[in-house]
């Protein structure tokens, strides 16, 4: 086993302890989810476990639905509470009592010191020094624990280094680093503690999550030294961003996994496209089963470049995922997609006979399976769903026009009503016109299904039947008043 692949823990454990640490204050992001996902794959190859912990001690955010969001997410993408490998969840708000103990313990090794100092008068000093923020003034004044006072991590001198996993040796001036606060003035802890604290109490061997966490590490990596233990193995992966190449933003950009999901996402496709920002599988495609992922994802081989989180692709790896199921698995996979309040016809006129017929028609033409009702809710409405644009847009010619009366009349003495006949009879009937069979079915299938793309419409004719089809193309020649 290479040295990044190291099963070391603090502890003294042997296996390795990944965790993952999001706070309850709103949607799943991608991102974490992309972290999540990183963590699951190390845990499950390595043989160690993966600790799930809700970082919930921001009471003016966190809701007890955010939690329940993320282990549900979580289990969608494949990172399942039943699954041995899987710890927690555990709660941070838990642990105060710890993060306080460990606080007083820095302060009784030196470690720590109690400052009295406002706000307000640290501006003041740092404005006269010219010297940006705190200046170190409590350090040696001996102040007891008192009402308002902080307790600040006492930083030493020289450098701090971070061994990364991804990113390799980095180094960190203290000179550049304030005496941070630990406690504050009302003895609550602060966020770089209760970190470190819940890391070292759930003996969290490997500590991987976005780069935008770095600069806490030289922090947290002093305070673990501080307290006498060794610090994790540290591993900060690449930011997402977007088309712009700026980091995701939940006001800007769309990246709610909730989202996603609700669109027709396949989780299968979504942890699979996850995981190739910032690696790659081997081999000459980056579709593969999780079984290839678990099996290969390494932290060595993860870029620390910024990784672009392009939904095209995610919806063409969506859209091949959709082709690869099963006929049965496309069926059941629709089936949430076709009833509710959502679908424009009513529970009566659904016939999953008929969906299953049109099922092959449209799985190889959706990328998303929200798009699924759209291509067939002509086959369960009454009338044609029309598509204003698409009518006038069409029967603009008086070529299309005069097909449609044509179409009508062929097809109303048409003997054999399947696809082939349908489509040879059109097909005759346009090139007497001196029309191509795009041209001449264009006008059908507008009348027909309301729309000008759709699945193949010949196919979709003959499920539909003969008298539904004349019915609708002699209304949509009535209201041409043709």
């Amino acid at each position: 086993m290479s040295s990044h692949d190291s099963s070391s823990s603090t502890g003294g454990s042997t296996a390795p302890r990944f965790r993952f640490a999001p706070s309850p204050t709103g949607f799943f992001h991608v991102g974490g989810a992309r972290t999540a996902l990183y963590n699951w794959a190390l845990a499950k190859r390595l043989g160690g476990t993966f600790v799930l912990r809700i970082e919930d001690t921001d009471e003016a955010r966190n809701r007890p639905e955010w939690t329940d969001g993320i282990i549900d997410a979580l289990a969608w993408i494949g990172i399942h509470r039943d699954d041995p490998t899987f710890e927690g969840p555990y709660f941070q708000s838990s642990y105060a009592a710890d993060h306080v103990a460990a606080a007083e313990r820095l302060f009784a090794t030196g470690h720590a010191y109690y400052c009295d100092l406002t706000s307000e008068q640290i501006q003041e000093r740092s404005k006269a020094s010219g010297k940006p923020g705190y200046d170190g003034y409590s350090r040696d004044r001996g102040l007891e624990p008192g009402p308002g006072r902080v307790l600040r991590f006492r930083v030493p001198g020289g450098d701090t280094v971070v061994d990364d996993l991804v990113r390799g040796r980095v180094e960190f001036a203290n000179e550049t680093i304030e005496d941070f606060v630990l406690l504050r003035g009302n003895g609550a802890p602060m966020f770089l503690l209760a970190n470190v604290v819940d890391d070292l109490t759930m003996r969290v061997s490997h500590v991987v999550r976005a780069e935008e966490h770095l600069p806490n590490t030289p922090k947290q990596q002093l305070l673990w030294e501080a307290l006498g233990e060794r610090p994790p193995n540290w591993a900060h992966v690449p930011v997402l961003v977007n088309e712009q190449r700026k980091k995701l933003s939940k006001r800007r950009d769309k990246v709610a996994l909730e989202q996603y999901r609700s669109e027709g996402y396949l989780a299968e496709a979504m942890v699979n496209y996850l995981m190739t920002l910032g690696w790659a599988p081997q081999g000459d495609t980056e579709i593969v089963p999780w079984s290839t992922i678990e099996a290969t994802f390494r932290l060595e081989d993860v870029n620390h470049s910024p990784a672009f989180f392009d939904q095209k692709k995610l919806a063409a790896f969506n859209g091949e995922y959709i082709r690869a199921l099963s006929l049965d698995g496309f069926v059941t996979a629709c089936a949430p997609w076709l009833s509710g309040d959502a679908v424009p016809w009513t529970p009566d006129r659904f016939d999953p006979s008929i969906f299953r017929a049109m099922a092959e028609l449209v799985q190889t033409r959706v990328v998303t399976l929200a798009e699924v009702p759209s291509m067939v809710d002509f086959m369960f409405l009454a009338d044609a769903p029309i598509d204003d644009d698409a009518w006038n847009k069409t029967f603009a010619s008086t070529d299309a026009v005069a097909m449609l009366g044509d179409a009508n009349a062929a097809y109303s003495t048409l003997g054999d009503w399947t696809a082939e006949s349908l489509k040879s009879t059109l097909e005759s009937a346009g090139a007497a016109r001196g029309l191509k069979l795009g041209k001449a079915q264009a006008p059908v299938r507008v009348a027909v299904t309301g729309r000008t793309v759709g699945p193949p419409l010949f196919e979709s004719l003959e499920l539909l039947g003969r008298d539904e089809t004349l019915r609708r193309l002699a209304a949509a020649a009535a209201h041409l008043g043709t």
